[in-house]
């Protein structure tokens, strides 16, 4: 039987060798190696890198390099740690940087680093002589002479300047060896030929699921990338348009979650992992209906609740639920738009999203598909009603989920400021830059000399308000009974009423305040607070 002449090559075996790592880290810096864009950003601790200098320092091994040998070109970083990198000819054979790029990153900037004004860079690194221990410094001045700079290591002749400046013979041998062991610390190196972008694909994935894991989003950015799409680069163009709403802030992590239930699939890690299977061409077509329902969700999120940038969300998780919503019903009809604001506040008030699990992420997506198809007329997830107490037993924080809803509930309401009546600006105050907008009714000060209440005891939802900075100045540490009798003598208990009211504060919590009844001024605030949210939420309030 006569034998095919057409015969598939088998790729190579994997070649290992040792040369220096000097040498592995100039060919990085010359760009002979390069560093695929799917790679991951150096993600290691100033502590890791003075740790993997000191395992170099006492040839201790420090792990292998993974190579990938071909003269494909693909899309490459054109840095390492701060430092560019040399570019090729165009179909020169590179080595892409598969696995190492944290290490080799860590011996280009620590031998390279040159000063550009940032005294605190991770790379502006001493080896002691005295302790023989490697340090960061956070100045740009120079060190004594047993400090001597990493980046001066390797330059014979200033290092022959530097160690005639030591008087100690201990300091010089110490010196010595660690030029010697830097200068001549071999790496083990495994080079990859012979194998397909899809293959290598594999590879790069398998060898990320150890070490230093690669977060989620590093993760599908490896497992989807091709020459001609980057994940992550599409989800920029995703964040560039919300950017411009002041939407841009948002975990990308979110943006995978959108992505994911864009194409029909969920919101679990698992769903977001499907997304590597759909067809580029399907895949560019998602994220485009994800870039498109995202611009309508910031715009429902900014005119109906009141949110002016990410930062007011309560959970981010929301974002990519109204996502999911709004990929499917590109116009809501009113009735729609009231069931979409009832679910962000339920699901708020319920903290629905705080410890979010696989359970809850399917019911979540039944409830969207649902409501989407009109199944059901409201988006139906089960939560649990926080009882009245919540408002002033948590703590106002701005990371806090219960802070956050009481801010966008003032906003709601539209609020005046207490003393002179005018109209706040609540975006302003949103955005949590200055808390100069924010006053505790009862200033904090005041309780803890007069009332004997700590900080956390003042520092609750139920006795914030918002304010102009002029009204927070006048009141400073007065008590409630003090500045509320001056604001009545101004402008009338009537108006004072009304500005209060608009605050969410009720003539029944103007009384206690002006008894400076710190407690019973918690209780009824609490009791207005939890009505409001019940209210938006289209649940049942108590009379």
């Amino acid at each position: 039987m006569q034998r095919s002449s057409t015969r598939r090559q088998l790729p190579r075996d994997p070649e290992p060798s040792t040369p220096r790592l000097v040498t592995v880290a100039d060919d990085v810096l010359a760009g002979r190696i390069v560093l695929p864009k799917f790679q991951r950003a150096f993600v290691w601790t100033r502590q890791q890198v003075l740790n993997l200098l000191d395992s170099v320092a006492k040839n201790y091994p420090i792990g292998s390099v993974l190579l990938w040998e071909s003269n494909q070109e693909l899309a490459s970083e054109r840095a390492i740690a701060d430092l560019e990198v040399g570019s090729l000819p165009r179909g020169h054979h590179v080595s892409y940087l598969l696995d190492g790029q944290q290490r080799l990153s860590t011996i280009c900037g620590a031998l390279n680093w040159e000063p550009d004004g940032d005294p605190k860079s991770p790379w502006n690194i001493v080896y002691d002589l005295t302790e023989a221990a490697f340090r960061h410094r956070d100045d740009l001045e120079e060190p004594p002479p047993t400090q001597l700079p990493l980046r001066f290591l390797l330059d014979g002749a200033e290092f022959v300047v530097r160690l005639e400046r030591l008087t100690n013979d201990e300091w010089k041998e110490r010196a010595r060896l660690l030029y010697n062991r830097f200068l001549n610390y071999q790496i083990a190196t495994v080079t990859l030929r012979d194998m397909s972008i899809e293959e290598i694909g594999l590879v790069f994935e398998r060898i990320n699921t150890t070490g230093t894991d690669l977060t989620l989003v590093e993760f599908m950015r490896a497992a989807t990338w091709t020459p001609d799409f980057d994940l992550l680069d599409s989800i920029d163009e995703i964040k560039d348009v919300l950017h411009r709403k002041r939407y841009g802030e948002l975990d990308p992590k979110v943006m995978l979650r959108a992505i994911a239930v864009t194409a029909g699939f969920g919101y679990s890690r698992g769903d977001i992992e499907q997304i590597r299977k759909l067809p580029k061409p399907e895949l560019k077509e998602v994220i485009k209906k994800t870039r498109e329902a995202a611009s309508r969700a910031v715009d429902f999120l900014v005119t109906e609740i009141r949110t002016p940038s990410s930062k007011t969300l309560p959970y981010e998780t929301q974002f990519a639920i109204l996502v999911d919503v709004f990929a499917r019903i590109d116009r809501p009809t009113s009735a729609q738009y009231e069931a979409i604001r009832r679910w962000f506040w339920r699901t708020t008030l319920g903290s629905r999203f705080q410890n979010w699990n696989l359970a809850q992420m399917v019911a979540d997506h039944t409830a969207v598909t649902d409501f989407a198809s009109g199944k059901s007329s409201e988006i139906d997830v089960p939560f649990s009603v926080p009882r009245s107490y919540i408002w002033r037993q948590s703590k106002f924080r701005v990371e806090n989920a219960v802070s956050k809803m009481v801010a966008l509930m003032l906003a709601d309401a539209t609020p005046l400021d207490i003393r002179t009546g005018v109209k706040l600006d609540t975006g302003k105050a949103l955005s949590w830059a200055n808390d100069k907008e924010w006053h505790h009714f009862f200033p904090k000060d005041y309780l803890k000399r007069h009332q004997g209440v700590d900080y956390d005891g003042a520092n609750v939802p139920a006795n914030i308000v918002m304010l102009s900075s002029a009204t927070n100045i006048f009141i400073s540490n007065q008590p409630p009974g003090g500045y509320l009798r001056d604001f009545v003598d101004e402008s009338g208990e009537e108006k004072i009423l009304s500005y209060l009211a608009s605050c969410l504060v009720t003539k029944e919590a103007f009384e206690a305040a002006r008894r400076n009844d710190y407690e019973e001024f918690l209780r009824i605030r609490s009791e207005t607070l939890h009505n409001r949210a019940l209210e938006l939420a289209g649940l049942n309030s108590t009379p």
